[in-house]
């Protein structure tokens, strides 16, 4: 892959360039010392990956995301040293449109030594690595997963499923916001998202909305009126039982977490019960298992192309017409609402 590189640390410049270069066939398309270098350069040279800093001089790493997504779209991952204190602009930038985050050997304000920059090497070779797998055609995932069960006796809360990537943080909050405290469904998300920033999103998330969130925990059911968010980098599954866990398998899925695993073990779930939706984000993850929900009578929901940071995997969804309706983000909430609510209604009577 060509990747760019931008940051304004010579040492992380140099730490990042000798990874990339240690890992696969990558090279070097340029670099850049600051978001307006990196928006210049961009615009003449598109690069296969950009590998992009958050905090620099005259133009930082979320306004130039936002731009470089904008102008001359590609795939962007934050490598930043500073991420403790700038996770609320490592979620900022992700809902711009950057597709994941990472630290570098710098995390912390150490400098390289053997350990940390073996240890960013291969964190940063995995990324990039399943980046360029999420940048190629990518065949369906039905021949990845097991045959789900058809019977529907898992029973649950009313729940509503959430898959997201690029751009999902921004559009995770706007959903979120909209839903009232009292809001009669558990709902559980699937971002794609480093594990070492997923508490730290579900921390920022529930900073968004009147809902509780946080990360998902092994045996635990979903509970209405919370949010439970994908915490680690296996997939996220539904037992029979209605219980959450966490498995390795399928490891060959480029996403991880994935969202068409944890969609395909809902398969068995009481489909009045259960609503999906799939927002902004990079490849195809979550349309095979939008498809497998709606073929079973579950109501389903892509964001549309207009309000999406990256339409990828909604775009999936809708070319295989898995999504029964296509809403903008300022639409979904409000569908929500509506529907819970008269389901409660219809359950005490009223209607």
């Amino acid at each position: 892959m060509r990747v760019a590189i931008v940051n304004d640390m010579p040492m992380a410049v140099e730490g990042l360039r000798r990874a990339l270069l240690a890992s696969g066939d990558n090279q070097v398309a340029w670099t850049a010392w600051n978001g307006a270098e990196a928006v210049k350069h961009c615009a003449e040279d598109v690069p296969d990956l950009i590998l992009m800093d958050l905090i620099m001089p005259e133009m930082g790493g979320v306004e130039a995301t936002e731009i470089i997504m904008q102008s001359t779209p590609c795939p962007i991952l934050i490598v930043t040293a500073s991420v403790g204190m700038n996770s609320g602009l490592v979620f900022e930038a992700m809902g711009k449109g950057a597709i994941d985050a990472i630290s570098t050997p710098l995390f912390g304000g150490s400098e390289f030594s053997g350990t940390d920059e073996s240890g960013a090497n291969e964190t940063l070779s995995r990324k990039v690595s399943m980046i360029e797998v999420l940048t190629q055609p990518i065949k369906s995932s039905r021949g990845l997963l097991k045959q789900a069960p058809l019977s529907g006796t898992t029973r649950g809360p009313k729940l509503v499923v959430i898959g997201s990537s690029s751009g999902g943080p921004e559009a995770l909050a706007k959903v979120l916001k909209g839903l009232p405290e009292d809001f009669q469904a558990a709902v559980v998300i699937v971002q794609h998202v480093d594990a070492q920033f997923s508490e730290g999103l579900a921390h920022w998330l529930d900073q968004q909305t009147p809902l509780k969130v946080r990360l998902a925990k092994e045996g635990e059911k979903p509970r209405k009126g919370e949010v439970l968010l994908a915490g680690t980098d296996d997939h996220l599954v539904m037992n029979a039982d209605g219980t959450l866990g966490y498995q390795a398998e399928p490891k060959n899925m480029p996403y991880r977490p994935s969202v068409d695993v944890f969609w395909h073990s809902l398969c068995d779930y009481q489909t009045a019960n259960l609503t999906a939706v799939l927002l902004t984000g990079m490849g195809k993850d979550g349309a095979q298992g939008m498809l497998e929900l709606k073929e079973r009578g579950v109501h389903t929901i892509a964001q549309d192309e207009k309000s999406c940071a990256v339409f990828g995997m909604p775009k999936a969804a809708i070319d295989i017409d898995a999504a029964v309706e296509v809403l903008a983000i300022e639409e979904i909430s409000g569908v929500l609402r509506k529907k819970y609510k008269s389901m409660l209604l219809s359950r005490s009577g009223e209607i």
